[in-house]
């Protein structure tokens, strides 16, 4: 009883800071994403005041935030939409790959710290984090807009990415034979196909078993099903993030909406736990001899995931406003980052990379949600630009109607 009355008061002191912050951010206009981050750093190890009992709890509850993030935003959308954006995204993943991932690798390898190190680098840099990704694009109202579908193929664009890549570096951290990395892959591959299928052709048998004329067992449903699917997913080398947005895909119409409506206070209580349980990860010592690198890398991924994501929304066809938009919301790293910077610090590389990582990434994960505010008055600043120039070449071609009119009607 005295361990779980420690916990009780952790985890109620945790939440209720949340909602002090969650209130303090919605007052001055911000995401309260960087503030949830600060009180990470101030919860966790070399903090002002680190958790004693309840991080377990709060790891669990942060994969349980992205999770429920990413199903979600896959209730948006049906099957035959993922499939046509994700072709039509395909180019600028390609491009998202290349831009993003390779400075990664080229700094490992200009501080000599070897090809393993350089993989694991490119993997940190490249990869967008999906639950800023989704928080921001429900809290900035963006999940409608023309620009989401765009965000929303990069970032399963990424995550199948992901699916392949882990077990790559995890074969070479463990120094294990082509064969083992190869069978593992193929069961990724495997499972991702099985999920896609199942969510585009069978939508209405996962539908069927959802459904309920009961508000609480619907819940419990969509809870359920969503995190079995995950579960799986991770467990055989898939993300759990993929999973769960496949889930989401697969229901629809009326039943999406109820499903949203019952699900998103979860949502949002568990998305907040997983930007704390970020900062708790990081301490705030180990951030500053690597600062000036990471500030360096950190400057080179914005630039990257705005071109991106800029590319991308322009092959589809959207205006500079949504441009803008996607390309702001792909900025930030976090979840994936983390848990690859895990692995190469597990398997014993360079001392400096899980520090690295760690600042590249915090870095990023405030400046995402701060670049995505700005880019929302950018984009509004863009359509004001727009309507005024629009309008500026109208009073010139009416001008221009008129002086013709009036010399045809000079007398000659």
């Amino acid at each position: 009883m005295h361990g779980t009355s420690h916990l009780l008061i952790e985890l109620g002191a945790v939440i209720t800071a949340l909602g002090l912050l969650a209130a303090l951010s919605a007052r001055v206009g911000i995401s309260p994403i960087p503030l949830y981050l600060l009180a990470g750093l101030a919860f966790g190890k070399g903090g002002i005041l680190p958790l004693a009992t309840s991080e377990q709890f709060i790891s669990t509850g942060a994969e349980i935030g992205v999770v429920l993030l990413l199903f979600t935003l896959g209730l948006e959308y049906t099957a035959r939409e993922l499939v046509s954006e994700l072709r039509q995204s395909a180019p600028a993943g390609l491009i998202d790959l290349l831009v993003n991932a390779v400075p990664g690798a080229a700094c490992a390898l200009l501080l000599g710290w070897g090809p393993a190190a350089a993989v694991a680098l490119a993997g940190i840099t490249y990869v967008t984090s999906s639950g800023i990704a989704a928080k921001l694009l429900t809290d900035l109202g963006w999940a409608g807009h023309g620009e989401a579908p765009v965000v929303l193929s990069l970032l399963v664009l990424e995550d199948l990415t992901m699916a392949a890549y882990l077990p790559i570096l995890t074969t070479m951290l463990a120094g294990t034979g082509l064969l083992a990395g190869a069978r593992t892959l193929a069961i990724a591959a495997a499972a991702i196909a099985v999920i896609l299928i199942v969510a585009l052709r069978y939508g209405n048998a996962v539908e069927s078993f959802v459904a309920s004329p009961g508000e609480e067992v619907l819940l419990l449903k969509v809870l359920g099903l969503t995190l079995l699917v995950a579960g799986l997913a991770e467990q055989l080398q898939v993300s759990a993030a993929v999973g769960a947005f496949l889930v989401g895909i697969a229901l629809s119409g009326p039943l999406a909406h109820s499903a949203r409506v019952r699900i998103a206070p979860l949502r949002d209580l568990f998305a907040a736990v997983f930007f704390v349980f970020f900062g708790l990860q990081t301490n705030p010592a180990l951030l500053l001899p690597v600062a000036g690198i990471a500030a360096a890398l950190a400057a080179v991924g914005l630039v990257g995931k705005v071109a991106t994501g800029y590319l991308a929304s322009r092959r589809a066809g959207l205006e500079l406003p949504g441009r803008i938009r996607a390309g702001a919301v792909l900025i930030a790293r976090g979840e994936f980052s983390i848990v690859i910077a895990g692995l190469a610090v597990a398997a014993g590389l360079n001392s400096h990379l899980g520090p690295l990582a760690a600042a590249y990434v915090f870095i990023l994960a405030v400046t995402g949600p701060v670049a995505a505010r700005a880019a929302a008055r950018a984009s509004r600043w863009a359509v004001a630009l727009q309507a005024a120039s629009a309008a500026r070449a109208k009073r010139r071609e009416e001008a221009g109607r008129a002086k013709s009119r009036e010399e045809k009607e000079r007398p000659q």
